[in-house]
């Protein structure tokens, strides 16, 4: 199971960092809410715990916790600019569809055997 990581998301954290001044990484989560069922959760790592994954590019760090990682596995994290937005944007292989706010979204479900 693994997340990756753009430059652009790397640099984004390092800065966010920076200005807050303390901090190992980015916190990335999914957690149950919207029209469509889950939707992601960003946080400022302060530590690895036990159940927490940590995957590294770039000098960044970003910390899942097992139950998020069922749903972001094979996912890119990416840091992009909308028009006048800059956001975290998860690139994520597992969705089936989101909601029309595109806040929320929900997953394939897995087939006989899929891990």
């Amino acid at each position: 199971m693994a997340i990756q990581l753009t430059e652009s998301a790397a640099k984004q954290i390092q800065t966010q960092l920076a200005k807050r001044g303390r901090g190992i990484g980015l916190r990335v989560g999914v957690k149950n809410v919207g029209c469509s069922g889950f939707a992601y959760t960003y946080d400022y790592a302060d530590e690895v715990r036990p159940d927490d994954q940590l995957f590294e590019a770039f000098d960044t760090k970003v910390v899942v916790d097992a139950k998020s990682l069922e749903f972001l596995d094979g996912s890119t994290l990416n840091f992009v600019k909308e028009g006048l937005k800059q956001v975290f944007k998860v690139e994520n292989p597992n969705v089936d569809a989101t909601c029309g706010c595109g806040e929320s979204f929900s997953v394939k479900e897995k087939v006989n055997g899929d891990q």
